[in-house]
């Protein structure tokens, strides 16, 4: 998927593929403001380091795919310990292919059917997710579809959404920045990291769904730039094509790798507070 010029594309090495970077300040933010904002961390896990056995070999965090759920919480609890973040305070969405953005804060524990995690977010299905909590991290799970990690550090805010094709053509990326603003952000100052996915070239549907799906993430990119996203970049790597990524379209059932993106630091509720969320559907 090629970028529109607009947007700034990441290419291998850059700190778009880094797990952990520091997050790319965007162009109408000063270094002053940066500094005096809260510190932004983000990356996307690939496949190794896990303990899970093939098919979902081996760092496979979906815990809704079929996997040991023993070792898809091992594997949640690897990436979270990576991110210097507590396994009970990395939030994972029950993702549905729509466009509810919620708002957490704080995270609160309950049992989840089906899921391995011990806490997880009282949160309605959503594909996407936004906070000013430290010390919390977002995960979005894919395995072809759009990550998109999306931060304003000198508002402190954060947020993590999930854009397939029928969420991206609905335009979650905008309701997602419709949160962010909400919650203090500013479009200049905000920027966009869209993850690996399947490129429309490898997604084997009809034409018109192809090209459709071809013109999902550059889209998606467009509509933030024309919002006024201060910078948008693209993590350019297709799922299908990169054996180090989990793709649902080269092999299923398989795993799924996740987008994570967290500010550093502990948050007030970390025990478990009563939570808070809201949505834009």
């Amino acid at each position: 998927m090629t970028p529109e010029p607009a947007v700034t594309s990441g290419p291998a090495g850059s700190g778009v593929l880094a797990f952990g970077a520091a997050w790319p300040v965007a162009d109408g933010q000063s270094t002053d403001q940066a500094v005096s904002g809260r510190t932004i961390r983000y990356g996307f896990s690939t496949r190794a380091g896990g303990t899970s056995v093939p098919p979902y070999d081996s760092r496979n965090l979906g815990g809704a795919v079929g996997d040991d759920p023993a070792a898809v919480a091992a594997n949640r609890a690897g990436l979270a310990t990576a991110a210097g973040l507590a396994a009970d305070r990395v939030v994972w969405m029950h993702q549905v292919h729509g466009t509810t953005v919620a708002v957490a804060d704080p995270p609160v524990r309950r049992a989840g059917a089906g899921e391995p995690a011990a806490i997880l977010e009282s949160l309605p299905d959503c594909d996407g997710i936004v906070t000013t909590a430290t010390g919390l991290g977002l995960a979005v799970l894919v395995a072809d579809c759009v990550p998109l990690l999306c931060g304003d550090p000198g508002a402190g805010v954060i947020g993590a959404v999930h854009a397939g094709r029928r969420g991206a053509a609905d335009g979650i990326a905008l309701r997602a920045l419709d949160q962010l603003l909400a919650l203090g952000a500013s479009p200049d100052t905000t920027t966009v990291v869209l993850g690996p996915a399947i490129c429309g070239a490898c997604y084997e549907v009809p034409a018109a769904m192809q090209d459709e799906v071809e013109a999902a993430l550059p889209g998606s990119a467009r509509q933030l730039t024309e919002a006024g996203v201060g910078a948008v970049l693209i993590d350019e790597r297709c799922t299908r094509t990169d054996p180090t990524l989990f793709s649902h379209r080269r092999g299923a059932p398989t795993g799924r790798f996740a987008g994570l993106i967290w500010m550093p630091g502990v948050g007030p509720d970390e025990g478990g507070a009563a939570n808070r969320h809201r949505g834009v559907h």
